[in-house]
């Protein structure tokens, strides 16, 4: 553990690493309010370091001792040596400011604090934590906290929290780090990890996040290769570019990371804000950024801890889809309904596969996947290993889950002896789930699958959640390399605010995407020259900024059949907006029936640029079938996406009509992608309707807004 010190010229993201380095591997560690006492929080620190064995210094202050147990005390942090790596602030809110100070006079590389009071507790709390985090960056030091319960370094052996805590060393295992800004949930997710003998190297707790956040952490990690897998609790994601930029870190360092968000119900997010005194954003916003460099998100405390369970041992995704084993028919039976509700693919057998596991099995037994091997296995247990082998050198398996009655001790074992083989040496995901919740495990089958690390589960609808979830990862990662660049050789829009319809379907015939025939016209009589031209039957739209729901103000007029009804329309159109200033009517060719669908691109202030696809019209929020994609996904992937849309049934063959043209769609949404990235200030786009038409007959976007900055 040696200290890193500090070193001019740091960029501010060099020195919030340098400062963490030196909290989470301290060379040198002080504690403000030590006691004699391990009960007490200070006297449980002390105890922490000593059951770990720290061997640097410990520097104990206290105002009203002069040793403990032997070791001197001093009375503030302003006596102090000089570069102390890791001080934990064990004392009164009321007095952290002052404390911080001293420590930042001193040199100290960062701070650990406890204490409440701060943000979570409204604005007079928050403008300590602003003076306190100003206090730590002016001096290049990390903090954990305020309101935090600190961290445990298993991997170097410092454990900086109140919680009594014991080594677990790690040696030359895979293992977890886990990061949360809960600390009651840091030590849920640590104790649940141990407990399934996953080895953790690091588990911290970042509570308010004044100056260090989950980021850094995770920046940490990633430096320091300390983890093959990270487990996040986030109630906020405070600095979503440093976020991104340190999942893309992992990503590319081969380090799946999961996160456990909440805030995607109302009441949810009041939660999270009166925890840690966040300002949540849109759930929704985050989870497709963040999914979109890879970052597995979870909605569920179990589906994080099977998650993590699953990727720390196998990080790296094969190609296929999952194949299971079982010993029940019913449970092959639920696995088909179970994988369908979770999204999951179950793997087709070749044929060569088929024919391997027929030599294994006795005659007239389905040979399929799921692969139910029934009694065959209570007799002869290698059955599961050959079969194992069978569905793992199938090239369209991309991992295997044995979901498996356990039988007595002895069948347990003998299970573990046929699996563990094929799970130690498979470069696929290989996983055991024994069915029957909390019934009893044979301590030798527990601890072949510990020692193997073979992920363990006691339901087959928790691993294949798991599985799906490594699945989305797989997926991710290959989407990284299939992204649409922004668009070029658009002009800047000189001015700000919203822009009416003619102007943004300007916009989108530059952009390549259909508009129907029309023009925008000043008097009646050109409408009517224009609608000769056009051909009917066409529409008319009163035309002005102020006019972005020109519906409701009966500035629309669909339908128009003939000189004579354009000619009422108009005076109708003219009387329905009184003296609203227009730009001018928009005389349109009314577009054929076709499938209504809304695409939209916006940018948001925090997580960038995203698309809005669903069906249109009254569906888009009768089912809900909206989805959010990034802006940057590609034309492969977007249609992948819209085929998976709630409702993408009236997408393809129905009742006698012909399929629509789901590619064009795609296009039309790529399209919008690259443009919303453009540097040219758009905030919004959206096309509501977009007409979609049979299959190769595109496109037509019948409605247009778009907002600048």
């Amino acid at each position: 553990m040696a200290t890193v010190q500090k070193q001019d010229a740091d960029t501010p993201r060099q020195a919030a690493q340098r400062g963490l380095t030196r909290l989470f591997r301290p060379g040198s560690i002080a504690i403000a309010g030590a006691s004699p006492d391990p009960k007490t929080m200070g006297g449980a620190i002390l105890a922490n370091c000593d059951r770990f064995d720290f061997d640097g210094p410990v520097h104990l202050i206290s105002p009203t001792r002069s040793e403990i147990a032997g070791r001197p005390c001093i009375p503030s942090a302003d006596e102090l040596p000089q570069g102390v790596d890791a001080v934990v602030l064990n004392i009164p809110q009321k007095a952290i400011l002052d404390a911080a100070r001293a420590c930042a006079n001193r040199g100290v590389g960062g701070l650990v604090i406890f204490a409440s009071g701060f943000a979570e507790a409204g604005e007079e709390g928050l403008a300590v934590q602003e003076e306190l985090a100003s206090i730590c960056r002016g001096a290049g030091m990390a903090m954990l906290g305020p309101n935090c319960l600190g961290y445990v370094n298993y991997l170097d052996g410092a454990a900086l929290s109140f919680e009594p805590l014991h080594p677990m060393p790690v040696g030359q295992r895979r293992n977890v780090a886990v990061i949360a800004q809960s600390g009651a949930v840091s030590s849920a997710i640590r104790a649940a990890m141990l407990g399934r003998g996953v080895a953790v190297s690091l588990a911290a707790a970042t509570g308010n996040e004044a100056v260090s956040k989950t980021s850094d952490v995770i920046d940490f990690i990633v430096q320091e290769r300390s983890a093959n897998a990270i487990a996040i609790y986030a109630e906020q994601i405070r600095e979503p570019a440093a976020f991104l930029a340190s999942a893309i870190g992992a990503r590319n360092a081969g380090i799946p990371v999961v996160v456990l968000h909440p805030g995607r119900s109302r009441r949810g997010r009041e939660a999270a804000q009166s925890h840690t005194g966040a300002m949540v954003g849109d759930h929704a916003l985050m989870r497709t950024a963040v999914e979109n460099e890879a970052v597995v998100v979870v909605d569920t405390m179990d589906e994080l801890l099977d998650t993590v369970a699953l990727l720390h041992r196998f990080p790296k995704p094969a190609t296929g889809d999952l194949g299971i084993i079982t010993n029940s028919g019913a449970v092959r039976g639920m696995s088909f309904d179970f994988a369908e509700d979770v999204g999951l693919t179950l793997a087709p057998m070749t044929d060569m596969t088929r024919e391997r596991i027929a030599g294994l099995l006795p005659a007239n037994m389905e040979i399929d996947n799921p692969l139910d091997i029934g009694t065959t296995g209570y007799a002869d247990a290698t059955i599961f290993r050959t079969t194992t082998a069978a569905m793992l050198a199938d090239e369209k398996v991309g991992g295997l889950l044995l979901s498996v009655t356990g039988g007595g001790p002895a069948q347990q074992r003998a299970k573990a002896d046929a699996i563990v083989p094929e799970a130690l040496t498979s470069l696929k995901p290989v996983a055991v789930a024994v069915i029957g919740d909390e019934s009893p495990l044979d301590p030798d089958f527990r601890a072949a699958m510990i020692e193997s690390e073979t992920p363990l589960y006691r339901s087959p609808e928790r691993a294949m959640r798991a599985f799906a979830a490594a699945s989305r990862y797989a997926d991710a990662l290959k989407g990284a390399d299939d992204r649409t660049p922004p668009a070029t050789g658009l002009s800047a829009w000189p001015a700000a605010g919203v822009k009416p319809e003619y102007v943004g379907k300007a916009f989108l015939r530059d952009l390549g995407i259909r508009v129907p025939d029309g023009k925008l016209v000043k008097d009646r009589d050109t409408a009517r020259t224009v609608a000769q031209e056009i051909g009917y039957p066409v529409v008319l739209k009163a035309q002005a900024a102020a006019l972005s729901h020109k519906s409701d103000a009966g500035g629309v007029i669909l339908n128009i059949g003939d000189e004579a009804a354009l000619l009422a329309a108009w005076d109708r159109l003219m009387a329905n907006i009184g003296t609203t200033e227009i730009d001018g009517v928009l005389v349109e060719r009314m577009s054929a029936p076709g499938v209504e669908m809304i695409v939209g691109a916006r940018h948001h202030a925090e997580w960038g640029a995203s698309l809005l696809v669903g069906l249109g019209g009254v569906l888009t929020e009768a089912l809900d079938a909206t989805i959010l994609l990034p802006a940057d996904i590609s034309h492969a992937r977007a249609i992948d996406r819209i085929r998976g849309l709630r409702g993408a049934r009236l997408l393809e063959e129905f009742r006698g009509r012909s399929a629509r043209d789901v590619e064009a769609v795609a296009d039309a949404v790529v399209r919008l992608g690259a443009a919303v990235r453009a540097p040219i200030g758009i905030e919004e786009i959206e096309i509501n309707p977009l007409m979609v038409y049979g299959v190769g007959e595109g496109v037509t976007a019948l409605d247009a807004l778009v907002v600048t900055r």
